[in-house]
């Protein structure tokens, strides 16, 4: 038996969701390429979930077009609205949605029952989907008896034992404790490559979204913030909100003393004089930016780093012990910044030292 049997493209173009005179989603549109994995990426509130459930066809949208496959499941002009039930999508819910009074194989196989299967296919695919998530030795026992990752388990495999086309996440780990969520987040993405199957993810948390997907939506008040890969989202965000949400930021504004659209660089001189160069997608001189640098990709040391560009004396204000890192605000100019590195910190609050960032690591924020 092999996985899905076909993993179409989703195609969202311009989606509205309206509650009476509350807009919870306002011209939304994105693509997710075939057996690929998109995730919608926001705080509660932003319509990510509202647009999971437009395209599962579990909301109604105002407007917009939804297609599977090219083929349409949702026209608002047209009039399309296909049932949810006959989209050949499967969803996978934050509360897992198990049947406490039925076994895990027939938990599993309730779909397939639905769908008129029975005898020997049944079972083979019941077996299938339980194998994949390591759940095999559990078929008979009760599902009231299953830990909250054992129950996801079984969700999960209730959700590609029929081989959707489409599977569909409103954020599944988030009820599981740190340690388990972690472990679940990498046999999740292994499991969707594996089967090849067309994805679209929901969730509010970060680590999530980096590790789980092939692009991320990043949504605010119902509208698309910025799109990209992970890479793109996290280490060149657009607006102060995405550079903020997307992994902790410090943002230094200042007026722009040098720009070169071609190479892709820009200086911003900030209030106290300092000069800071990064990337930007062009901008002209004299006007205002603001740099987004990540805490993590600032330097602190003792003694000055080589180079002639974003070194800069600070004073260590002070400092928080995490672990891993240490994070560490400093004062640059008239400014406070915070860093995080790993190891002890090199200096002493009060002290002076050097804080230092590479120019491909401060990106320009659009406007």
């Amino acid at each position: 038996m092999t996985g899905a049997a076909s993993t179409p493209a989703i195609e969202v173009e311009n989606l509205s969701i309206r509650y009476g005179s509350v807009t919870a989603v306002e011209t939304v549109s994105f693509t997710v390429p075939e057996g690929q994995q998109l995730t919608l990426l926001g705080p509660s509130g932003c319509g990510k979930t509202s647009t999971l459930r437009a395209v599962a066809g579990l909301e109604k949208p105002t407007a917009g077009v939804i297609r599977v496959g090219g083929k349409p499941i949702y026209d608002s002009k047209q009039g399309v609205n296909v049932p949810a039930e006959q989209r050949g999508m499967s969803m996978v819910f934050q509360s897992y949605a198990i049947w406490p009074h039925m076994t895990v194989f027939d938990n599993v196989a309730y779909g397939l029952r639905v769908r008129k299967e029975s005898g020997a296919p049944l079972r083979e695919k019941v077996r299938y989907a339980l194998d994949l998530v390591k759940m095999g030795p559990y078929a008979d026992r009760n599902a009231s008896a299953l830990s909250g990752g054992q129950q996801q388990r079984v969700a999960l495999a209730r959700a590609i034992a029929f081989s959707p086309s489409v599977l569909l996440f409103d954020e599944p780990l988030s009820n599981l404790d740190a340690k388990l969520r972690s472990e679940m987040r990498i046999e999740l993405r292994e499991l969707q490559r594996r089967l090849g199957v067309t994805s679209l993810y929901v969730t509010h948390d970060l680590e999530e979204a980096l590790a789980m997907s092939d692009r991320i939506v990043v949504m605010r008040t119902g509208v698309v913030e910025q799109s990209g890969t992970p890479g793109e989202i996290y280490n060149y965000p657009r607006t102060a909100f995405v550079a903020d949400f997307v992994g902790s930021a410090n943002l230094i504004t200042g007026s722009v003393v040098g720009s070169d659209a071609t190479a892709g660089t820009v200086a911003v001189r900030a209030s106290d004089g300092n000069v800071i160069h990064g990337v930007t997608r062009g901008r002209p001189v004299g006007t205002t930016g603001t740099l987004s640098v990540r805490t993590v990709h600032l330097s602190l040391s003792r003694d000055r780093p080589p180079g002639d560009i974003n070194v800069w004396p600070v004073t260590a204000v002070r400092s928080v012990f995490l672990g891993d890192i240490t994070q560490v605000q400093v004062r640059l100019g008239d400014q406070d910044l915070v860093v995080r590195q790993l190891g002890p910190l090199p200096v002493e609050p009060g002290q002076t030292a050097y804080l230092s960032a590479r120019a491909d690591q401060c990106a320009l924020l659009e406007e």
